[in-house]
């Protein structure tokens, strides 16, 4: 039976597909440590839950309308964007998605048209790629050319032709671990001035950065013109710990918003209904879990990194946001006789029996992407476990 050929295109998720083979080497009873997951491991705060349970209880099961989000839900959108990012919206803006990803793939089926270039910065989150070619795009990846993976503004401003139509903005970098400071930020705005293009800035992880780099700068606060031209997006995945709850959001320009909304309406009919309620809590209600799991997350990236950096053939920065280290374990390749991530990865699975994520989905073979959200004890055991395989620096 012929497939579409986007369908063939299109591979699985890299960090999907490795915490589903942890998960059946664990059912085969190995002990797996996995470094794979991009979920917080603490639980749903109660009063966000609680928030479903009342709605469920009050009957908020059928459709939601609208459709793009209820209006209680996208007024909290608003509220936050204004709190944390001193972004101000109107509902009209606003749009309520099954999670990030749908928020994401809304906006490039709204935008895209074949052969529309989308400058995409290495390393790229997993799903970028697939979704700007399922949707008719042609991705540019633009390569950085520092160990500490930012992009110089010249760098992006010299890869856009007249047929970019998007740039793809990710900080805190998943899977980078790294955050641009609003200097940065507004250099890169300024290196793109008057230049005919969207920006989509991916801001998941706004509230989870740390150090000298712990204040979020949001893009589309560099200039009215990128306030009119920028794309907004984020979810309760990462901060508040809803990831199976499939609750994301994006806020930009009024006529974008309508077309992703018409777009939406036609394929998932929007997020669920009950689940909004809680939405409207993680944002609006009490915020005092996001300090204190911001400031685990912090300790546990300290101490990973540390770590990474004392096993021989290993380099790795100090994550300055999201919860990945992005270590470069290319110096180990000859001695496991491996030519790329897939390869090392494969190896520690099969002799140390920790699962890690291949930066060759990321767009670096040299590289790649472990998760700290997971207790110190795991961080300790699995370090311990390569440190074995790979020896100390």
């Amino acid at each position: 039976m012929k497939l579409s050929e986007r369908a063939q295109a299109m591979t699985p998720s890299a960090t999907l597909a490795v915490a589903t083979k942890a998960a059946e080497l664990k059912r085969a009873g190995v002990n797996v440590i996995g470094f794979g997951a991009g979920e917080p491991d603490f639980g749903t705060p109660l009063p966000i839950i609680d928030a479903a349970k009342a709605a469920l209880d009050a009957g908020h099961t059928g459709y939601a309308k609208p459709s793009s989000g209820i209006p209680s839900a996208k007024a909290a959108v608003c509220e936050k964007f204004k709190r944390e990012n001193s972004l101000s919206y109107d509902p009209s803006q606003v749009i309520v998605t099954l999670g990030g990803k749908e928020a994401l793939a809304l906006a490039f089926s709204a935008l895209l048209d074949p052969g529309d270039e989308v400058l995409l910065p290495v390393p790229y989150w997993v799903s970028f790629p697939e979704q700007i070619q399922f949707f008719g795009g042609r991705v540019v990846p633009v390569v950085p050319k520092g160990d500490d993976l930012r992009l110089s503004p010249g760098q992006i401003a010299d890869a856009v032709t007249d047929r970019t139509r998007v740039f793809v903005f990710n900080s805190p970098s998943n899977p980078g671990g790294f955050a641009y400071n609003e200097d940065e930020t507004r250099a890169i705005a300024n290196a793109l001035k008057g230049r005919d293009l969207i920006v989509f800035s991916d801001e998941m992880y706004d509230q989870l950065r740390f150090g000298d780099r712990s204040e979020h700068f949001s893009f589309a606060r560099t200039s009215p013109e990128w306030y009119e031209r920028t794309i907004t997006f984020n979810a309760t995945s990462k901060t508040h710990a809803m990831t199976g709850w499939r609750l994301g959001y994006a806020a930009g320009p009024a006529n974008i918003i309508k077309a992703m909304c018409n777009v939406q309406s036609h394929t998932t009919s929007g997020a669920v209904h009950f689940a909004q309620y809680g939405l409207v809590e993680a944002l609006t209600g009490d915020q005092s879990h996001v300090a204190e799991r911001r400031d685990a997350f912090e300790k546990r990236g300290r101490h990973l990194s540390k770590r990474l950096n004392a096993l021989k053939g290993v380099r790795c920065s100090e994550p300055s946001g999201a919860f990945y280290c992005f270590p470069d374990v290319s110096a180990s390749f000859a001695g496991l006789g491996v030519s790329d991530s897939a390869g090392f990865c494969e190896v520690i699975l099969e002799k140390a029996h920790v699962a890690l994520v291949p930066g060759d989905a990321f767009g670096m073979h040299t590289h790649i992407r472990m998760s700290f959200a997971t207790s110190m004890e795991q961080i300790d055991a699995g370090i311990d476990r390569l440190e074995n395989v790979l020896g100390r620096a």
